[in-house]
């Protein structure tokens, strides 16, 4: 099928999950099928492709949450029914899909491992957010070829880097996988994992032609976080309290905020804290600018003025003055938004 006919399916197919129209969205899925295009492709192609526009519809507050989710929910659907039309022998060998512990994106693994299904790999798919102890108990039970570890936030890089130091120490390798690993993988390489991939198409490539990886006894990063850290960790519900409890005198708008905005404000306080202590944990400060840039972008979207992010991370980095490293971060961030 050309290009030019898989973009208008694709455009068709977003009306289509927009409105909650499963079965017309299924039908768009069969006849690319039916065309001839391979379920990979339209698993990358069309659902993949679909979800990157959702997102970025979220994000331009063109879609609210209720109707992003339910265009997910939708493409879940889809997805099952791409997958019930081709029974696939499982040949390769046998293989664990996750996403790490409070990872909650996941259609992006879910399509992942209809993809290796379809490159006959047994699958065992554990869906969402999954903790380290009941990961590591599933391989002591199965004993998988490889593991494949989702990460969509870096947020969640330390329980990636818990999840991917416990696999390795069963003697089992890991494929990493999703942006929150940071451009080119390098978050992964630097916790420890065997492999990365940028897609999914890299990643059944990858596990077909050279897998198993070399063993590496001693990776890099088996001792991440300071003192920074760990003390930014800890003391986040006193810095979220103390943040809001000092907005008002710093930013008179906040006197006349529902509980709505109370709420959205003191969880965007909780994302800063979230994503700072990311950085500090990978000592990559651009984990932080970026997802301050794009809250910025984000917010501005919503009609809340640049001037209310720049109080957010002033209010947390007031608390922080005796780490150096976090003030240098906040700073660099506070200086890429805009006046």
């Amino acid at each position: 099928m050309s290009g030019v006919a898989v973009h208008v399916a694709l455009d068709h197919y977003l009306e289509l999950i927009g409105d909650g129209d499963e079965q017309g969205a299924i039908d768009v899925a069969a006849a690319l099928l039916d065309s001839g295009m391979p379920a990979q492709q339209v698993i990358s192609d069309l659902i993949g492709a679909a979800q990157r526009r959702v997102g970025e519809l979220w994000a331009s507050n063109e879609w609210g949450v209720a109707r992003e989710h339910a265009a997910t929910a939708v493409s879940e659907r889809v997805l099952a029914a791409v997958g019930a039309r081709t029974a696939v022998p499982a040949t390769r060998g046998r293989i664990t899909l996750a996403c790490v512990d409070g990872e909650w994106h996941g259609l992006p693994a879910r399509m992942l491992a209809e993809m290796l299904r379809l490159d006959g790999w047994r699958v065992d798919f554990l869906g969402a957010s999954v903790p380290g102890r009941h990961l590591i108990t599933h391989l002591h039970q199965t004993g998988p070829d490889a593991v494949a570890l989702s990460c969509m936030i870096p947020t969640r890089l330390p329980r990636a880097h818990a999840a991917i130091t416990a696999c390795r120490a069963a003697g089992i390798p890991v494929i990493a996988g999703g942006r929150g690993f940071g451009p080119d993988g390098r978050y992964a390489r630097l916790l420890g994992a065997d492999a990365w991939a940028a897609t999914g198409e890299e990643a059944v490539a990858r596990l077909a032609d050279d897998w198993p990886p070399p063993y590496v006894a001693d990776h890099p990063g088996t001792f991440l976080g300071d003192e920074e850290y760990t003390h930014l960790v800890r003391s986040r519900p006193q810095l979220i309290t103390c943040a809001m409890d000092r907005l008002p005198a710093v930013y008179p708008e906040a006197h006349h905020y529902d509980q709505a905005q109370i709420d959205a404000t003191a969880e965007d306080i909780g994302h800063i804290a979230d994503f700072l202590a990311a950085a500090l944990y990978v000592g990559d400060e651009a984990i932080f600018t970026d997802f301050v840039e794009w809250t910025a972008e984000v917010l501005s979207s919503r009609g809340v003025p640049p001037g209310a992010l720049r109080v957010g991370l002033r209010l947390v980095r007031d608390q922080l003055v005796d780490f150096p490293m976090a003030i240098k971060m906040i700073d660099s961030a506070v200086a890429g938004l805009p006046r």
